[in-house]
């Protein structure tokens, strides 16, 4: 196990768990009904990913760790910008969502054929 991956898995679920509090209360009244699911959205792919990293940290090898990298940037591109236009950013935020949607995608199938040719 990649005990550095790891705990960067733990550390992106601390930060969706700290993010997703902040929205529940700081942010209350301030989102409209659009904005609140944005945030919700972006809190739920952070989190979901955030096991992922820990899942490409347990497989182990170059592959499982591109995966991992592949789930940080699509959270910081996919969930960051989910989150600015949340919070009224300029729509050409929107743009960059589905940059960090492909690195989700491509994470998971890499994190796949990691898994296929480990033999474990």
């Amino acid at each position: 196990m990649e005990k550095r991956v790891f705990a960067l898995g733990c550390l992106l679920a601390a930060l969706a768990v700290g993010l997703g509090a902040f929205g529940a209360h700081g942010l209350s009244g301030l989102l409209d009904a659009r904005g609140s699911e944005l945030y919700r959205t972006a809190i739920q792919y952070l989190m979901l990913h955030a096991v992922g990293v820990m899942l490409a940290a347990v497989g182990g090898g170059r592959l499982a760790q591109s995966a991992a990298a592949l789930f940080c940037l699509g959270s910081v591109l996919f969930c960051g910008s989910l989150m600015a236009l949340a919070l009224h950013a300029p729509g050409w935020f929107g743009a960059v969502a589905p940059l960090g949607g492909a690195s989700f995608l491509v994470g998971w199938l890499v994190l796949a054929f990691s898994a296929l040719r480990s033999g474990r």
